[in-house]
């Protein structure tokens, strides 16, 4: 597997940190063994849905935590006791731990999430500000008159 070296890009450039330790954190290889399995669902340009396969937990063993543009979904049952019912000859659900990460867009926030039949559902929304919005520039017919600073207040036709 070929390697890059990322750290050249810390030293000469400015703000964009986020987007090398992104690089960084892609080329490695990824932890867990897909577990649990998920979907990521793009309602439509604004909207996503997160789907992970949750089968055996309950709310109280979730947590959910969105944390500078990054989401994080974890996952821990108490111990079971024996419940005088048997013991077990095949244990194939798995109710281990696991902690999966999503990395989030600028802007994009959780708007909630659900538990139902197994499956964990989160819902994500991209907020764009207004400031940053595309907006339409008129332009306009008449002329433009520049003031010219020497002259203090006389203005001079362009």
């Amino acid at each position: 597997m070929t390697t890059f070296d990322f750290s050249p890009l810390y030293k000469t450039s400015i703000g964009f940190d986020r987007l090398a330790n992104l690089l960084s954190s892609a080329q490695r290889l990824e932890q867990g063994g897909g577990y649990p399995p998920y979907n990521i669902l793009a309602e439509d340009e604004n909207h996503y849905r997160i789907t992970m396969a949750v089968a055996g937990f309950g709310e109280d063993d979730l947590e959910i935590t969105s944390e500078q543009n990054t989401l994080t979904v974890s996952g821990k049952r108490a111990e079971d006791e024996e419940d005088g019912e048997g013991r077990y000859l095949h244990r194939g659900i798995a109710t281990r731990a696991f902690e999966r990460r999503f990395n989030l867009a600028d802007h994009v926030k959780v708007t909630g999430a659900s538990l139902q039949n197994g499956l964990l559902h989160i819902s994500l929304q991209r907020e764009i500000p207004e400031a940053m919005k595309p907006r339409k520039i008129e332009i306009g017919s008449g002329r433009t008159r520049l003031i010219d600073v020497k002259k203090e207040g006389q203005e001079a036709a362009a």
